[in-house]
């Protein structure tokens, strides 16, 4: 089988930060066969950061994630002008078809690193011996998280998908899709692989690649999308006993430049600016306002905003301002100008101030994307444990992270009044009663994790009650027909399995 360039080393050349902090500047070869090009460490390792490339928000157009995943929720609407991305609008206000640009884009990129990580998995069998072991184990490691999150993420957009598991021939892939529990089945079993062979912790220019913790919290949040409630809590419980994350002081720094990377990141998209070609985060000029040379793009909604909570005396949750700009408060250095948004609104966790980014190299951003964070394992340990009916350690995990979020007053000195925590804000959870936790517990996980990218996941498979509920301003919100989204049209078309 030939193993074209485009496919691997073409990719693997224009590797994302997410594999490597360092840009492996190495000259295209030509074509190999497999097994002409397995046969040293440096290629073994180009093969695997070829694997990473599809994670990276350099195209916020065709990395999608944060159309299908909040622009569909309650939280964001698509912004900028009518018509403007049409096809956003189109998720925004349920009008999808098999032919949508998001649902298109969205498939071909995780698939497409499906088939780098069988690329890697096929080329480093056991009987590789021209790949040293320890680089082997850890490259085959990589693949298989990696793996494990794109069907991850195919299964809760698409539902039934095709299931992969090796570098196909073109009859291989006229394959039919199979049911949802069993590509969980595969991300389960392709987690549990990762975790034998992943270090804990990478360093130098290696600080990024997929480890042993990232695994472990990526089972347990699959576990909690099967509703397999005890496993989920226990695997959970495992990262947090692992040692190795904590949440940070500040919640801001989570979404910060200087201080990315860090010990509450489990698995981070990484970006670096000012490479050629281009290896920084494209979310910062989407996402920021026209003024700014922004495209003004995701802006949250007002439903968003009431979700936090605030005290008797009108101090609102800090995360409120970390994560969205709003009238009276400051933008980055400037004065928000509520006229920058349809909604009044303008989400801040993926832009980065001009100080940092200047308004020409606006789209070049080195912000990464939290696709798995501490927090997020506590609030999985938080509704697992309460849905397997263990209130005392759901409250545990849950008043962690409110505890975090109020004693930012008393680490972050921007904040008015810093260095106290105003009387009533954000106090811990007590109730017990499982129908009131899980209704609190809800309301955590939106407020902490909003605008990244997760939102309408957790609408969707909290059941059809919720979702209509949440989504009960979109009229044309079915949840049957909308609870996941269509199979592309172009997947219909070469895919005669389906």
């Amino acid at each position: 089988m030939k193993i074209q360039p485009t496919a691997l080393l073409l990719g693997a050349l224009l590797v994302t930060s997410a594999g490597c902090n360092t840009f492996l500047d190495q000259p295209v070869l030509g074509q190999y066969e497999a097994g002409q090009f397995f046969t040293s460490d440096t290629n073994a390792i180009l093969a695997v950061n070829a694997a990473y490339v599809p994670l990276s928000f350099r195209d916020a157009s065709s990395n999608a994630l944060w159309v299908l995943g909040d622009v569909a929720s309650d939280d964001a609407v698509k912004g900028s002008n009518p018509g403007d991305q049409a096809d956003f609008e189109n998720i925004d206000i349920f009008n999808i078809t098999p032919i949508n640009a998001a649902v298109e884009a969205q498939w071909r990129r995780y698939y497409d690193g499906v088939f780098k990580c069988n690329v890697v998995l096929d080329g480093l069998p056991a009987g590789n011996t021209s790949i040293t072991a320890t680089v082997r184990q850890q490259a085959v490691g990589q693949a298989q998280f990696l793996r494990a999150y794109y069907y991850f993420q195919l299964a809760a957009i698409y539902g039934n998908v095709p299931l992969r598991l090796k570098v196909e021939t073109p009859e291989e892939l006229q394959s039919p899709a199979v049911p949802q529990a069993q590509i969980y089945a595969q991300v389960e079993a392709d987690c549990q692989a990762a975790m034998a062979a992943l270090p804990a912790t990478w360093t130098g220019a290696d600080v990024g690649r997929a480890t042993k913790g990232a695994a472990m919290a990526l089972l347990a949040k699959t576990y909690l999308y099967e509703q397999k409630w005890a496993l989920a809590a226990t695997t959970a419980q495992a990262v947090e006993a692992s040692g190795t994350y904590s949440l940070l002081p500040v919640f801001a720094n989570n979404f910060r430049a200087a201080t990315k990377n860090n010990a509450e990141a489990i698995f981070s998209v990484q970006h670096t600016a000012g490479l050629s070609p281009n290896q920084g985060n494209n979310l910062n000029q989407w996402f920021a306002p026209r003024p700014q040379n922004g495209y003004g793009f995701f802006y949250p909604t007002q439903s968003l905003v009431d979700n936090f909570e605030r005290t008797s005396d009108g101090v609102v949750d800090p995360r409120l301002d970390y994560t969205v700009g709003r009238s009276g408060q400051s933008f980055f250095g400037v004065p928000f100008d509520p006229s920058w948004s349809s909604t009044g609104y303008v989400s801040k966790k993926h832009l980065q101030p001009l100080t940092e980014i200047p308004t020409n190299t606006k789209g070049d951003g080195n912000l990464n994307y939290q696709a798995i964070r501490y927090a997020d394992v506590l609030l999985m340990d938080a509704e697992a444990s309460n849905e397997a009916g263990n209130s005392a350690n759901a409250l545990k995990a849950l008043n962690q992270v409110r505890k975090r979020a109020r004693e930012s007053y008393i680490y972050d000195t921007t904040l008015p009044n810093a260095g106290t925590v105003p009387t009533g804000l954000l106090p811990d959870v007590t109730v017990t009663d499982q129908a009131q936790l899980r209704d609190a517990i809800r309301r955590e996980r939106r407020a902490e994790l909003a605008l990244e990218f997760q939102r309408f996941f957790d609408i969707t498979r909290y059941g059809q009650a919720y979702a209509q509920q949440a989504l009960a301003d979109r009229p044309n919100f079915n949840y049957a027909r909308n609870r996941f989204y269509p199979i592309p049209q172009s997947e219909r078309d070469t895919n005669k399995g389906l």
